[in-house]
């Protein structure tokens, strides 16, 4: 599965604000055009004010796509996903969902896919 490495444009100092994601396209057909608005939210993310690290894994025959990244805080978090392209490629792909789970915590910026899945799975049985 491709993974987009864990990319860290600014050096925390103290414990960071981390959000975790999953995104299922309805169709196969959906993943290319999925895939590729989700490289401009990437390139956005390593120059985002407040972004401490994130990280993308694509399983593109099972249309699922999970996002994990740390940020100085919620506002700088919603700052980004408020800006573009972050705010079009939202709008232009929200029609290609079919399920989507957003699950948010505080603790040290650091790289646990386990915990974060775990998270998920815990906020899509809500």
């Amino acid at each position: 599965m491709p993974t987009l490495r864990w990319h860290t444009p600014a050096p925390p100092d103290t414990g960071a604000f981390l959000m975790a994601s999953r995104f299922e396209v309805r169709t196969l057909a959906d993943v290319p055009r999925f895939l590729l608005k989700s490289l401009a939210a990437w390139k956005q993310v390593k120059g985002a004010p407040g972004a401490y690290g994130a990280s993308l894994i694509a399983e593109p025959f099972k249309r699922t796509f999970w996002t994990l990244s740390a940020w100085e805080s919620k506002d700088a978090l919603y700052a980004y996903a408020r800006a573009e392209p972050h705010r079009s490629v939202t709008k232009e792909t929200r029609s290609t969902m079919k399920t989507s789970v957003f699950t948010f915590w505080e603790a040290p910026p650091v790289l646990d896919w386990t915990d974060a899945r775990n998270r998920l799975a815990e906020e899509a049985a809500k």
